[in-house]
């Protein structure tokens, strides 16, 4: 019988330095003592884990990273990039600076709270933690102007919202973070539906291990992801992993840029590495895509992190996962100087370009009219035309959608507001006093694909407003009935509140809260034509793969 290996150990996941900017929360909670042996341990009270998190959820709902935010503006400068690409990314640069104000959240979907934590061995608490962080989420929820997600299952097949945007993802770990015993480091998370809906895992094998079928496969799943997550998108490739699950809360971390500082090359000890040569070619493979920020151009993505994993030998999963527009995220630590948080930017302004797109190409559209008169002038115009909405709009989703589909399967006639109407699928946040709105950006658009024939044929939802693709029933449909599907940006939720929706009123539904049908007002509402009556669908040619692929940055 051979003999193994000499024993060797490292981290799957060795983070490195941690180079974060933090700020001070608190000092209060936090003291040290002394313990056997000489050792000194941190205690920490549940009220300071409470007080952490209400910030740290506070935080990522108003405010973004420096870095994301010079990417946004690098858009701006950048002249390959399309006229469509620079619009999207000074609408989220305006974004951020209307939810930077603290009232408006970036986006209405606030998302669900993740919350990592890893405690040294010389950290003692009283065994609550888990709860602490609970009740700083369900703080941080009810009193700020953010959106009730959660919905608890009380049977197989019926739910209801918690009410409080609990519970949240909550993961705690025994270790010493950094190599250190006397610290407790958290990363907070809020992940909206639209970006956690984007995360994929392929069980595939060794034949995926070369360059040119990795390129290929890497084409046609990544042009699968579409734009209904609201890119840019950081994105993140995780291939192999000693299971499933860990490939996939890998693509997760890195998407965040927890895994940043990983090694840049493999070892026989078996821990992941980055790959920057695949990130650099997997980048500009995503820049020849056409997708763009939303609606044609180079920029699909901010950027990308490819993380190579052990695997068993029969196994080679491989994970995708992205972080959207709303990029939410932050570290912190509570160590025995305080209580600290990655210092994230509070002054987006300053971000912002002297630019004035005034005199870019834009199609006025008045929603005042008739809607057959309103696809006569939308008829006019190719697909990707950027348009500006003023006039009122009927808000519908999931719920909503369903409840009017049984009404038709009944004999019911199609509501009246449906047929004189554009339909817009979102759902909104909570309103602030003395504005209008709260935070009301598109919802998925692809979730009511399967009602669109239906409610065409009846004479309704023949002009659709909501981000992302659409599948081909819904382009057919709308040849054949002469609909059209108008793209909105995903992501400036709260410049779309500020800007944009000047009066909300319930028409129908009202018990079913942020799913309710609405009514809304809005002025220079920005949209693009993505299907016409005509057949043609944006996306329908930037998502087929490439039959002939470059390996690595073009010369």
């Amino acid at each position: 019988m051979s003999r193994g290996a000499a024993f060797t150990y490292s981290p799957l996941l060795p983070t490195g330095d941690d180079l974060t900017d933090y700020r001070l929360v608190t000092d209060e909670g936090v003291d040290v003592v002394a313990g056997p042996g000489g050792r000194q341990f941190l205690t920490v009270e549940p009220f300071a884990i409470t007080q952490l998190t209400a910030e740290a959820m506070h935080d990522i709902a108003h405010f973004l990273r420096p870095a994301h935010l010079s990417q946004l503006r690098s858009i701006i400068d950048d002249p390959r990039a399309s006229a469509n690409d620079r619009f999207v990314a000074l609408d989220l640069l305006r974004n951020a600076n209307i939810a930077a104000g603290g009232v408006l959240p970036m986006c209405q979907d606030t998302g669900t709270a993740i919350v990592m934590g890893k405690r040294g061995r010389h950290v003692l608490t009283d065994g609550t933690d888990e709860q602490a962080i609970a009740q700083g989420v369900y703080q941080a929820y009810t009193r700020l102007n953010l959106r009730y997600s959660q919905l608890a299952p009380l049977t197989m097949w019926d739910e209801r919202n918690t009410g409080s945007n609990l519970p949240a993802q909550i993961e705690l770990y025994a270790e010493d973070p950094g190599g250190q015993p006397d610290a407790y480091k958290f990363l907070f998370m809020a992940k909206g539906g639209g970006s956690a809906n984007k995360s994929y895992l392929y069980q595939e094998t060794k034949a995926l291990l070369n360059p040119a079928r990795m390129m290929e496969f890497l084409d046609e799943k990544l042009r699968l992801i579409g734009t209904s997550a609201c890119p840019p998108y950081h994105l993140a490739v995780v291939i192999g992993g000693t299971s499933a699950e860990h490939a996939l809360k890998t693509a997760k971390l890195a998407s965040a840029k927890y895994l940043d500082n990983l090694p840049r090359h493999g070892t026989m000890a078996g821990h992941g590495f980055r790959d920057v040569e695949l990130e650099a070619a997997v980048l500009e493979l995503t820049r020849d895509f056409g997708i763009g920020a939303q609606f044609g151009g180079r920029y699909f993505c901010h950027d990308v992190r490819v993380i190579r994993l052990p695997r068993h030998g029969a196994s080679c999963p491989v994970a995708i996962a992205v972080s959207c527009s709303a990029d939410r995220q932050a570290l912190a630590k509570i160590t025995p100087s305080g209580v600290w948080l990655e210092r994230l930017e509070t002054d987006p302004a300053r971000f912002l370009p002297d630019v004035d797109v005034s005199n870019e190409p834009v199609v006025k559209v008045d929603l005042n009219r008739p809607m057959a008169e309103i696809r006569a002038e939308l008829s006019k115009y190719p697909v990707k035309t950027r348009l500006s909405l003023t006039g009122p709009l009927v808000v519908a989703r999931d719920i909503a959608h369903a409840k009017i589909a049984e009404r038709l399967d009944a004999g019911e006639p199609m509501p009246q507001y449906l047929r004189d109407h554009a339909v817009y699928y979102a759902g909104p946040a909570k309103t602030p006093e003395g504005y209008a709105s709260g935070s009301f950006g598109p919802t998925t658009a692809g979730r009511m694909d399967s009602y669109v024939e239906k409610f065409q044929a009846a004479g309704g939802s023949l002009v659709m407003l909501a981000k992302g693709n659409r599948s081909a029933q819904v382009t057919r449909a709308c040849q054949s009935y002469g609909g059209f599907y108008l793209g909105s940006i995903g992501g400036p939720a709260a410049r779309l509140a500020q800007d944009c929706i000047r009066h909300v009123e319930v028409l129908e539904y009202p018990e079913l809260g942020m799913e309710a049908v609405w009514r809304i007002e809005v002025e220079d509402f920005p949209a693009f034509i993505v299907v016409d009556d005509k057949g043609n669908d944006f996306f329908a040619e930037v998502t087929k793969p490439n039959p002939t692929l470059r390996i690595g940055p073009k010369p």
